[in-house]
């Protein structure tokens, strides 16, 4: 049976379902578990959570005074109030969109959280522990919500990573870009939430991988990439353990890097012997490998690094692709691009009247060769006479700020 209590009611013992509101709110990042510690406690009522769901039948109920063991010792129980609910679906809710600079602050609190997230899930993995599929769903549920308030936002932010923390946050870029790319191609809602859960656990065979391998800084040799190559694999192998995991991820799991061309691995699958989820989970994961910074190499600008993955025949589905740049646009956010005025400035936002035609941030004059007050351009206007006439390289301009200046936030990694 599910209850509906005030946080001041919970005890040790309890069975804690769920959180009422956005896991954001909450110091955990599992949905469902026993409180056995009262710091746990504590740390809830410290929160901004209101109200929890707990399951009496796996743990203590409140209307029942009691003494439960917990390890070692034994706590009493007090009497608390409570209201029985019936376990319903959530209603169906349809965030309103926002522009980029509303939704870049709080896209940040859900990648920090994601990237927490990941890591604990990640770490339990590498001691043989199951995964909890209903702490990452919830991760999936609130990504999915800010994707759906403003696309750019959490995909972008995602992006930046350093060198310690690449593999948990890319697990977050390509989860949030298989939410985004399934929404561009008509995916329906469970299909879109399974698109999410499996970018979410796409590279979990990389905790099996050696460490001095994964982090090495520079290029790999034959062997280590032969090591590399088996942690699909891996990651099959490991989320196979738990019997909640989907077919759609332990698909992606084990083969998001085959091609159309039948030159990928592990299975060497080519055509339409791979899934569209595979496909879809393949754009996204290179797409995020090659526009992050690495230790042995800058990311690729992001327009530059569609125009590249154009160019890589036998590598894509040609359709998934041509969806994923329109979730993305011609020029995605944080493109450095030049304006017929002579002015440089960067991408901040996607227009939904063209992919051509996106929000520009202007900041530099290529005439007097300095930096100029920065001015937001909506290229997309009727009344705007500029216009995107080149692709620039940033490493030609080294503008370090580049990054605060698209997303407006004074610290961002690089």
């Amino acid at each position: 049976m599910l209850k509906r209590i005030q946080v001041d009611q919970l005890q040790l013992g309890m069975h804690l379902k769920e959180f009422c509101g956005a896991w954001i709110d909450h110091p955990f990042w599992r949905t469902e578990f026993v409180l056995k510690d009262p710091k746990d406690i504590e740390l809830i009522l410290a929160s901004g959570v209101k109200e929890v769901m707990i399951d009496c039948s796996k743990g203590l109920d409140v209307s029942l005074g009691a003494m439960i063991d917990i390890g070692q010792e034994a706590f009493s129980v007090p009497v608390a109030k409570q209201s029985i609910i019936e376990q319903s679906p959530p209603a169906p809710s349809h965030p309103i969109t926002v522009p980029a600079s509303q939704e870049l602050e709080r896209a940040a609190l859900i990648c920090q959280r994601s990237k927490a997230a990941v890591v604990s899930m990640f770490q339990e993995a590498r001691m043989g522990r199951a995964v909890d599929v209903g702490g990452a769903l919830q991760l999936v549920e609130d990504i999915s919500a800010s994707i759906a308030r403003n696309p750019g936002a959490i995909i972008s932010l995602a992006r930046l990573k350093t060198a310690d923390d690449y593999t948990y946050m890319h697990s977050v870029a390509v989860c949030a870009m298989m939410v985004a790319l399934a929404k561009q191609m008509g995916l329906d809602d469970t299909q879109t939430r399974l698109c999410g859960m499996a970018g979410l656990l796409h590279d979990m065979g990389k905790v099996a991988m050696p460490t001095k391998v994964l982090n090495k800084p520079g290029k790999l040799t034959d062997a280590e990439f032969d090591v590399m190559r088996s942690h699909p694999a891996e990651g099959y192998k490991i989320l196979t353990a738990s019997s909640a995991v989907d077919a759609v991820s332990l698909d992606v799991v084990l083969h998001h890097h085959e091609k159309i061309d039948g030159s990928g691995y592990p299975e060497g699958l080519n055509g339409e012997n791979i899934s569209l989820y595979a496909k879809m989970a393949a754009v996204c994961d290179v797409y995020d490998a090659i526009t992050s910074n690495r230790p042995y190499k800058s990311g690729w600008d992001p327009a530059e690094s569609l125009r590249r993955m154009a160019e890589w025949a036998g590598h894509f589905d040609p359709k998934v692709f041509q969806a994923f740049v329109k979730s993305m646009g011609i020029y995605p956010v944080g493109s450095l691009v030049r304006l017929k005025s002579g002015r440089i400035g960067v991408v901040i936002e996607q227009s939904p009247k063209s992919l051509t035609m996106p929000v520009i941030k202007a900041f530099f004059s290529t005439k007097s060769n300095m930096r100029i007050v920065p001015s937001v351009i909506d290229l997309s206007h009727p009344s705007t006479q500029e216009k995107i006439v080149n692709r620039e390289d940033p490493a030609q301009w080294n503008f370090l700020d580049l990054n605060a200046l698209w997303s407006g936030l004074r610290h961002v990694s690089r």
